[in-house]
């Protein structure tokens, strides 16, 4: 079984232990992501990380890679722990022609057809990917908005706010989303 590893972020440029058989390609389904993700629990650096949100996320370019894994299960639960995630069911999967994930379903419907539909045209038996939620007012405090991004950005402690721009920086070329533009105007690279 050939299975694509969808990935926007920090996959793309730090795999880990991620098992693949090649980098990630620019090859993936557009769907609507954005830095509406706050992760790092509340170790700092605590950053905005992209996850898919039917709701707020702009259509993007999304990468692919090729699992080392022929077994749905084990790609699976390589991302799983790739992603320091607890459970598996944050991984969404699709196989061709079979089923989706329950879970991927709930969070964002309409992206999990556009990677059924990339699916059913790819040569890829089956396809995951990191499907988190959006948590940033739970997280954050306030409702997801850019200005709010920015605030939340803000008030991190300085010596840990080169980290939290990091992620956003080294997400690739493709994914330009209002968070982004809005970091890069405020904190201009020199």
């Amino acid at each position: 079984m050939r299975i694509a590893i969808i990935g926007w972020g920090s996959l793309t440029w730090d795999p880990r232990e991620l098992a693949l058989v090649d980098g990630f390609n620019p090859i993936g389904p557009i769907l609507p992501i954005e830095f509406c993700r706050v992760s790092g629990n509340d170790n700092p650096p605590r950053r905005l990380t992209l996850v898919i949100d039917d709701d707020i996320g702009v259509q993007c370019q999304t990468y692919v890679a090729l699992s080392a894994f022929d077994d749905l299960e084990a790609a699976r639960e390589n991302l799983r722990s790739r992603e320091g995630l607890a459970h598996v069911n944050g991984i969404g999967f699709a196989v061709k022609g079979g089923a989706s994930s329950a879970r991927a379903i709930e969070r964002h419907p309409k992206a999990v057809m556009a990677i059924e539909a990339w699916l059913a045209a790819s040569d890829f038996d089956a396809v995951i990917w990191t499907a988190l939620a959006n948590n940033f007012a739970e997280r954050a405090g306030e409702a997801f908005s850019v200005e709010a991004s920015i605030r939340f950005l803000e008030a991190q402690p300085e010596e840990h706010l080169p980290r939290a721009l990091e992620y956003i920086r080294k997400a690739p070329e493709p994914v330009q989303t209002p968070v982004r533009a809005a970091v890069s105007a405020r904190w201009p690279q020199v």
